[in-house]
């Protein structure tokens, strides 16, 4: 599969580490420059590109930038990518580390997913926002497993949603259907799942047990 991930971070880096040792043709790119992906590409045979090419004929794109970048995302960055292809978004809000206050998540009540989608013109899945990176590369079991952990999965198109899904477990983990964009709230930060390591009932209990009350910690 042609998988094109923009953001060469701990989630990107390691995604793109496992999804080339898989066998996928992943197209890798960040903000400073195909040039400044040098060792990663050595090491994992990943193409570089700048995110203006990432999408191009890719099946699913990765979206793994901080959230206040979003908006400054190439326009048209999606153009060329497969027919049917899933946006996956890895974001989380961060208002007072490093993104600053949105009004649209606070003051509205968007989800930082539906917000991103907003911003990029394509409906997202999200997932993998509160994995740890390491665990990318060191907790994948196969099927079946008792240590297998699961990882939430919201989103609104069924069809994108299940390609997310079956590229996490290619990846080797199970997954939990969070529900849809606007449900994204139970995974965000500082809710009883996110960084959970734990499987599907735990995580899905977990879900349940979410808030939407936005932490004071994560509020502008």
């Amino acid at each position: 599969m042609k998988i094109g991930i923009i953001g060469a971070g701990n989630i990107g880096g390691n995604l793109t580490r496992r999804l080339t040792a898989l066998g996928h043709d992943v197209s890798v790119a960040n903000s400073r420059g195909p040039e400044t992906l040098a060792a990663l590409v050595e090491e994992t045979g990943a193409t570089a590109v700048t995110a203006s090419e990432a999408a191009r004929g890719a099946e699913i794109v990765v979206v793994t930038v901080p959230l206040k970048n979003v908006p400054d995302l190439p326009a048209g960055f999606l153009d060329g990518a497969a027919e049917g292809f899933a946006v996956i978004d890895t974001g989380n809000y961060y208002p007072r580390e490093r993104d600053g206050r949105i009004a649209a998540i606070e003051d509205e009540g968007l989800t930082e997913s539906r917000w991103t989608e907003l911003r990029i013109g394509h409906p997202v899945i999200k997932a993998f926002n509160g994995t740890y990176a390491q665990d990318i590369l060191d907790r994948p079991r196969p099927a079946g497993d008792p240590e297998r952990l699961a990882l939430p999965v919201a989103g609104d198109d069924a069809a994108a949603k299940e390609k997310v899904r079956l590229l996490i477990d290619e990846l080797g983990f199970d997954s939990v259907d969070a529900g849809g964009i606007d449900d994204s709230w139970r995974q965000q930060p500082d809710t009883p799942v996110y960084g959970l390591r734990e499987g599907v009932d735990a995580v899905t209990k977990a879900l349940g047990a979410a808030s939407p009350e936005r932490p004071e910690g994560f509020r502008g």
